[in-house]
């Protein structure tokens, strides 16, 4: 019987020999959709084990090499994220460790993680609360010493139309002057009445779940803080989706709703307003989706921070 070093030295590694009709260098070769566990910090410091998905490439440089060590790269991805909370720090390190291990074919690497993050979210009113799985998705390159960062989420909300609650109004107009005789005088008792039946709401404004998707450039130095970035978004909405809901939470949400009439120009403005105040960004992009329930097509409005060289706001 052939030890254990005799037989490892008899496996064929097809992969070393170059193929001279087939040479040239390749932009990116790794592999997509590793799975493997994450441990994130979104800021709130409890950090929180999830499920994820994982592209880890390096380019090949030399046209007359057939492959990279793919190997190499799942090994690292595996030890690193799933014993370490994800930060600037480890993933720049990481990224290293690809360059390191592939130091005679590649000068370039990067990875994309994506996992979902739970936060806890208290009700309008009410003393209940409940969870929310926020996607998020984290995208890291090393060239040489230039180190990039990205980090993406969504935020859902609700969204009602300026234009459809003026003429809702309208309508409700027509029917109040319908309903009572100019010439006759009203009573406090007959009008607090008649707003509280069917025909003192005969029009509702069209309104339709939203959806803001957040791509964050942070600037050196910066590490992730999910939970800080969404509030802020969801402050400068005004009505993001509810969880846990009572009576009492359904109608704030309804006086949210009431109280923040926009269009998707109006909500990626308010948005674009918030990461503007935010040191942290270096750059963002920002891709608002009012999925209509007038239309059979959605309301789309970008934004951007702007800086040159930065994200467009190309559809």
């Amino acid at each position: 019987m052939p030890n254990q070093e005799n037989t490892a030295r008899l496996l064929p590694d097809v992969a070393v020999h170059a193929q001279p009709h087939l040479a040239g260098a390749l932009d990116w070769v790794g592999m997509a959709d590793i799975q493997v566990p994450v441990l994130f910090d979104a800021g709130d410091g409890q950090v929180q084990r999830s499920s994820a998905r994982v592209g880890a490439f390096v380019n090949l440089s030399r046209p007359d090499k057939r492959g990279i060590h793919m190997s190499r790269l799942y090994l690292q991805v595996e030890q690193a994220l799933s014993t370490q909370t994800l930060d600037a720090s480890m993933l720049h390190a990481l990224l290293r460790g690809f360059l390191d291990s592939h130091k005679d074919l590649s000068d370039r690497a990067c990875l994309s993680i994506q996992f979902e993050h739970l936060v806890r979210r208290p009700a309008l009113k009410s003393a209940n609360s409940g969870w929310r799985a926020y996607p998020v998705c984290i995208e890291a390159s090393l060239t040489s010493d230039e180190f990039l960062l990205e980090f993406g989420t969504e935020v859902v909300y609700s969204s009602t139309c300026p234009a459809s609650a003026a003429l809702s109004r309208q309508l409700i107009q027509d029917q109040f002057a319908s309903d009572f005789d100019a010439g006759q005088p009203l009573g406090h008792a007959a009008v607090l009445a008649w707003l509280g039946s069917e025909r003192g709401i005969v029009a509702t404004p069209h309104a339709q779940r939203s959806v803001a998707r957040l791509r964050i450039r942070l600037v050196p130095g910066a590490d992730f803080h999910l939970i800080g970035l969404i509030d802020r978004v969801e402050h400068a909405l005004g009505t993001p989706v509810q969880t846990a809901v009572k009576r009492e939470d359904e109608q704030a949400f309804a006086l949210a709703n009431g109280g923040n009439l926009m269009f998707c120009e109006d909500a990626a403005r308010r948005i674009q307003k918030a990461l503007d105040a935010d040191a942290a960004l270096g750059d963002f992009h920002v891709r608002v989706e009012h999925q209509e329930s007038l239309h059979p097509h959605d309301a789309v409005a970008y934004a951007s921070k702007g800086v040159e060289g930065g994200y467009g706001s190309t559809p």
